[in-house]
């Protein structure tokens, strides 16, 4: 892997977007969530992506030009319409509305549909803790998840964000809804290494630690079984339901093409009825709690959710962001 400096990252990135029509400002700012998602760690979803998402700009799906409009208002809830523009951008937008509606109103939600890929989901979550407020945000995906008792990929992988603020490190879970997303069997793939756990099914229908053996099927196995899949198929019923957009069966099944999708957006303000104090107190309790617990292995400690990204933000943040030669010759070339 090379080490880039964040800035340089950035602005090569920029650099590549603004010779595809990107004004100056959104430039940048798509630059800088790309490159903050691999300095968080997050590398299937941050510049290792770019690639593919110049090349979604380029066959037509994702309208540089376009800025997500206001469709409906009732109180503090909003529908949007993403006008397929390029779905980071158009996910902060959500994201920041639904945190004003919720300083207003004590909650804020914005539906979005007709938007892109968001990349990486987190994004969004530590964008409202952050801001002292609790995130939740979803989208549906394409389908590439068969729901529990079936073997044709036809619910999505719908990751699911829940991001709660703290002082000392906010709580935030981004998962997906298969027990390793596409991006993480992609890179046991690469390293060569078995998953830790069973992931999925092959061919025969065996469950397999194989990575390789998982993609090759379409049959990466749900978190807890039906009751992922259960989760799957709700979330994207209530991302096309508030958004009246499209839902997962009505995508199209190229990574390329994947677009029109449906995302919600909700923030809570965790002090409506409380002090910051109070807040503050409950959530470092909780967090004691987990920490406290007995390791299962001598020597390790429990962590929560999010913990592990401040300590690999700051990593790189000093050393560098990895990104793969290959992907920075593509960037480099383009």
């Amino acid at each position: 892997m090379l080490r880039i400096p964040f800035d340089e990252l950035q602005e090569k990135l920029a650099q590549v977007l603004r010779g595809l029509g990107f004004a100056g400002e959104r430039a940048q700012t798509c630059a800088r969530l790309f490159a903050e998602t691999t300095c968080d760690g997050v590398y299937t979803h941050g510049v290792a992506r770019f690639p593919r998402f110049v090349a979604m700009v380029r066959n037509g799906c994702v309208d540089v030009h376009a800025e997500p409009a206001v469709l409906t208002r009732f109180g503090a809830v909003e529908r949007w319409n993403g006008r397929k523009g390029p779905g980071n951008l158009n996910a902060l937008a959500a994201m920041e509305r639904a945190m004003a509606l919720s300083c207003a109103h004590g909650v804020g939600c914005v539906s979005l549909g007709n938007t892109n890929h968001w990349m990486r989901g987190g994004t969004y979550g530590w964008q409202a803790a952050a801001a002292g407020l609790i995130g939740i945000c979803w989208t549906n995906t394409m389908p590439n998840l068969p729901p529990w008792g079936a073997a044709d990929p036809c619910i999505g992988n719908n990751p699911l964000v829940i991001a709660v603020p703290r002082a000392g490190g906010p709580v935030v879970l981004d998962m997906a809804m298969s027990q390793f997303s596409y991006g993480a069997l992609e890179s046991y793939r690469q390293r060569g290494e078995m998953l830790p756990v069973d992931g999925g099914f092959d061919a025969g229908g065996n469950l397999t630690r194989d990575a390789a053996a998982i993609e090759h099927s379409q049959r990466p196995l749900p978190i807890g079984y039906w009751k992922g899949s259960g989760l799957s198929i709700v979330l994207d019923m209530m991302a096309a339901m508030l958004s009246l957009g499209n839902a997962t069966h009505q995508l199209a099944s190229d990574p390329l093409r994947e677009t029109g999708i449906s995302q919600v957006f909700l923030a809570m303000n965790p002090v409506v009825f409380g002090s910051a104090d109070d807040a503050e107190r409950i959530a470092d309790e909780v967090v004691a709690s987990v920490q406290g617990c007995k390791p299962a292995n001598p020597g390790s400690r429990v962590r929560y959710p999010g913990e592990r990204t401040l300590q690999v933000r700051a990593e790189n943040r000093r050393l560098g962001l990895p990104v793969d030669p290959e992907v920075w010759a593509q960037i480099l070339a383009m």
